[in-house]
Formats: structure tokens, sequence, C-alpha cells
């Protein structure tokens, strides 16, 4: 089982591993483990540049969960099991997917930073695809497109906090007040904590 790619939380960890980094950069380096770390940084963001092959299309999952749940055997066959669909969101309200759009931009724009210095290709690269994404989820402000993965990694608190957590990373990427602005904004949304 699990091997359906669920990129609500593929991103989060993306992020987190991200600022990780960015906080403890000279722990990372002083234990030889820096080279890693951005390796899979560079992974798993090339994975979502991937999911963003045009303007307002997003793929947020690829694998059926429930039939990949039931499936207790070696990856490498799971291929001849079972179909692989893949499952996308857009930028309208209709189909829209702003949580995970919104968590896919802040692990974007986060790896950005990281890799600015090694990678200021792949930096570029990966701050155009979160500003585009980004766009999607706001022009969106939805997320009814993204059901598939519901009954696996919902974002139970709506998507306002990811749209508030990416516009803050863009902002470190950009210097951009504009997301500064905006994160403050869509904090104003979050709701008590139960």
């Amino acid at each position: 089982g699990d091997n359906a790619k669920f990129n609500l939380p593929m991103s989060y960890t993306a992020t987190m591993l991200a600022w990780s980094y960015l906080q403890n950069t000279e722990a990372y380096k002083t234990s030889g483990q820096e080279k890693y770390l951005l390796n899979e940084l560079e992974w798993v963001n090339d994975y979502f540049v991937k999911c963003h092959p045009e303007d307002n299309v997003y793929y947020y999952q690829v694998g059926d969960g429930t039939a990949d749940h039931a499936y207790w055997g070696a990856c490498e066959t799971v291929e001849q099991r079972m179909e692989r669909p893949s499952y996308k969101v857009d930028n309208t309200a209709e189909n829209g997917g702003s949580a995970v759009c919104g968590q896919t931009a802040a692990a974007l724009a986060t790896a950005s930073i990281a890799l600015k210095e090694s990678e200021p290709a792949k930096a570029t690269t990966y701050l155009k695809h979160a500003k585009e994404i980004y766009q999607m989820a706001e022009e969106a402000k939805s997320d009814a497109g993204y059901t598939e993965a519901d009954n696996f990694y919902k974002s139970w608190s709506g998507y306002y906090d990811e749209l508030s957590w990416a516009a803050y990373w863009l902002y470190e990427a950009t210097d951009d007040k504009t997301y500064l602005d905006k994160a403050v904004e869509y904090a104003g949304y979050f709701g008590p904590e139960a």
C-alpha cells in the first residue's frame, strides 16, 4: 500500500524541510547532511513543477487512494494491479483546490529560497511556479475540486491558512510587500481552534 501520491501532505512536508534548512543551515552543513536535504528538496519540488503543466492546472493526486490502500504488495507490482488515475484542480470556484495549491506554493517558495545560491536556475523556476499556483489558489478561493483525497488528507481548517502561509513564504522569497499584506489579511479569516 501507500503508492498513491497525495500532494497536500507532501507539500507540507517539503515546506517544513526547507524551513528547517533555512533556520538551521549551519547544523546541516556541520553534520554533512546539507547535500542530502537539498537533493530531497529538488526531488519533491521538481515533481510539483511537473504537476503544474500549464497556467491554471495543478494535479494534486496520482492514484486511487482506496484501491491503493487495499493492495498490500510490492510497489514494483502495483502498476500491474491497478489503474493510476490523476486528479487535478484549476483556478475556478467549481474546480478549485486552494488548500493544496496554497501549500504547494509555500513548498516551492521555500525551496526557491533554500536553493537560491546552489541552484539559481531551479530556484527561479520554483518561484515562478509558486507565484502561478498561488494565483490559482487565490482566484478559486475554493476546495470544491479537491475531492478525491478527502478521505485521506483534507484541510479541515479550510484554505485561508494555506493562503496566508504561502503568501508569507512568497514575501520571504520576493520581498514583495503585497504578499505580506495578503498573509496578514488571510490570517484574519482563521477561526478559533477547537
